[in-house]
């Protein structure tokens, strides 16, 4: 996964608005890295209010794409959101979970929507 070094260099005695840090895109980036995904994996819910900060830091860091595999219930409001503030809905992909399958014991592979910037 591409390397973020604002979020590698995060300060946690400052708040992450006093850094310039969206915490939604800053928790994704250390779940990613824990999941060991390829691209940036949103495994929670992203808030409405969220959309234009991830997008705007996603350019800022040169990622273009990102998927999403958190079910939230307001998903397909944040999708719309998404695109309208210019990422692609590119279809579905598999990412790596957090959590270990119990029966492979390996990370455990689920479905994620896969965003384009």
């Amino acid at each position: 996964m591409k390397e973020i070094t604002l979020f590698e260099n995060v300060d946690m005695s400052k708040s992450m608005e006093e850094q310039g840090i969206n915490p939604t895109m800053y928790w994704a980036y250390r779940n990613s890295k824990e999941a060991a995904n390829e691209l940036l994996n949103f495994d929670d819910v992203i808030w409405d209010y969220d959309v234009e900060p991830i997008v705007k830091g996603c350019k800022e860091a040169g990622v273009r794409e990102f998927t999403i595999s958190s079910t939230f219930s307001s998903l397909i409001a944040a999708l719309a959101a998404f695109e309208a503030a210019g990422a692609r809905l590119e279809g579905l992909t598999q990412v790596h979970a957090r959590y270990t399958d119990w029966q492979t014991g390996e990370k455990a592979n689920i479905p994620a929507i896969r965003m384009s910037l």
